[in-house]
C-alpha cells in the first residue's frame, strides 16, 4: 500500500528546452533534487513537448518560451486545451512584459528566469503541483499593471466572478486585483495573513480560477 501511494505521489516533470546542454543539465540537477520527481525524457522543441504530454502524461512542464517549430506560448496553449490538469512552468531568459503577459495569459502557472537556482526551480515545481501560482510579486505586479491598462475605463467589475462571492470576499478580490499581497490585504482589512489566505482560496474555487492573475483576468473581463 505504501509503494502505491508512493507511485501516485511522484511528480512526473517534462522538459522543454532547444538547447541540449540546459535540457540535459535540467534533467540531471532536478533528478537530484527530489526523490519524489519523475523525470521525463526531455523535449526539444514545441511539437515534441505536445507529442511528450500526450504520450507520458506529465504533471509539470518545464516550458522554454523560443524554441523551433512550435514556439512555448503556442505549445501551452495547446497542450492545456487537452490537458487542462498540466501544470506549465515558464522556464526562459527573456523577461519582456509582452512574454510574461502572454505566457500568463496562455495559462502558465509560474514564470522562471534561467539563471534561478535549481532549489528554486524545484520549489516552484512543489508549489504548482499543490496548487499554488508561483509568480513573484514583481511579475505579477507587471502582469497586473498591464491588466489594467487593457481594460476599458470604468469597466464593471464581471458579474459572473461577483455573484458567488460574499461582501468580504468582494473587497479582499479587489484589493487582490489592485495587486496586493496577502499580508498588505491583512493589514488593510485588520484581519490575520491565514484568514486572507483561506478568503483568497475560496475565491478561487468559487471563480474557478487556477491563481491570482487568472482570478484578475476574469475579475477585470478580459477572458
Amino acid at each position: 500500500m505504501s509503494k502505491l501511494r508512493e507511485q501516485v505521489e511522484r511528480v512526473r516533470v517534462l522538459i522543454a528546452e532547444d538547447q541540449t546542454l540546459i535540457r540535459e543539465g535540467l534533467i540531471t540537477l532536478l533528478a537530484q533534487q527530489d526523490d519524489n520527481f519523475e523525470i521525463l525524457p526531455g523535449a526539444a522543441d514545441g511539437e515534441q513537448a505536445i507529442e511528450f504530454t500526450r504520450r507520458y502524461r506529465p504533471d509539470v512542464i518545464l516550458m522554454d518560451l523560443q524554441m523551433p517549430r512550435v514556439g512555448g506560448i503556442a505549445a501551452t496553449q495547446r497542450i492545456l486545451r487537452e490537458f487542462p490538469s498540466t501544470h506549465i512552468v515558464v522556464l526562459t531568459t527573456f523577461e519582456t512584459d509582452d512574454l510574461i503577459f502572454e505566457a500568463v495569459s496562455a495559462g502558465a502557472k509560474a514564470y522562471l528566469l534561467k539563471d534561478a537556482r535549481i532549489d528554486e526551480i524545484a520549489a516552484t515545481i512543489r508549489a504548482v503541483t499543490n496548487g499554488q501560482s508561483a509568480l513573484s510579486p514583481s511579475v505579477a505586479a507587471r502582469i497586473l499593471e498591464e491588466l489594467k491598462r487593457l481594460r476599458p475605463r470604468h469597466a464593471p467589475v464581471s458579474p459572473r466572478v461577483n455573484d458567488s462571492l460574499t461582501a468580504r470576499e468582494k473587497e479582499i478580490l479587489r484589493l487582490v486585483v489592485e495587486g496586493k499581497s496577502n499580508s498588505e490585504i491583512g493589514k488593510h482589512l485588520h484581519l490575520a495573513e491565514g484568514t486572507i489566505k483561506n478568503h483568497v482560496s475560496t475565491i478561487l474555487e468559487k471563480c474557478g480560477a487556477r491563481n491570482r492573475t487568472e482570478l484578475a483576468i476574469r475579475t477585470l473581463g478580459l477572458n
